[in-house]
């Protein structure tokens, strides 16, 4: 076990908040997704916006270009750009956990309930590092496509970047239901880490006591 996980553990400074099985992860984003706070609003907005934007845009393609051309680029960008997504979201992810730290980084998957996961092995971390996690992938892969969106000059491939564009947001979904989380608890010191071997995420309140 780790020295400062020790230390946390047997203190009585530190009070245990919330364990999180990585079984119960999708119950736990649709809890907190679901709550009416300004994170979540602040993500629904640059949803519905990018929704509004994709629609203007699909409909200035209309009577350019062909049904199957425009099927087929969508298709691009609903499927198969998010999946070549998911390589660098998961290592932006582990960015601002090295910066702070962390060497014991794990990146996994669970199939059952589709998600990739990036976990910083029993090494604790304060607020700042853990939402610079959860938010780096959204901000930095967002700028890259929205660059991309004004200046590539073929609207074909503009459209595939729009549709990337919403897909990559709601698959940062889980990133905005932790950054939440954090946010109902925001007068909390929380600290966190996870044990990747038990499967767990553990959520403690440093009390200052």
């Amino acid at each position: 076990m780790n020295k400062k996980v020790n230390n946390i553990l047997n203190s009585d400074r530190y009070k245990h908040l919330l364990t999180l099985e990585y079984d119960d992860i999708v119950p736990f984003v649709i809890k907190y997704i679901k709550k009416h706070t300004f994170p979540v609003i602040a993500a629904w907005s640059f949803l519905l916006g990018i929704i509004t934007w994709m629609i203007t845009f699909r409909f200035s393609l209309a009577g350019n270009y062909n049904f199957f051309s425009v099927a087929l680029y969508g298709f691009a960008g609903f499927v198969v750009i998010p999946l070549f997504l998911v390589i660098p979201h998961e290592f932006l992810h582990i960015v601002p956990y090295f910066l702070g730290g962390a060497r014991n980084i794990r990146i996994g998957a669970d199939w059952k309930q589709y998600y990739f996961y990036v976990t910083s092995h029993l090494y604790p971390v304060k607020r700042f590092t853990f939402i610079s996690v959860a938010l780096t992938p959204f901000i930095v892969i967002s700028f890259v496509i929205i660059y991309l969106i004004f200046t590539i000059n073929d609207p074909l491939w503009t459209w595939s970047l729009f549709c990337a564009l919403f897909m990559h947001t709601t698959m940062c979904a889980g990133d905005f239901a932790l950054i939440n989380y954090y946010w109902l608890n925001r007068n909390r010191k929380i600290i966190t880490w996870d044990d990747a071997d038990r499967r767990e995420a553990y959520f403690y309140e440093d009390t200052g006591e």
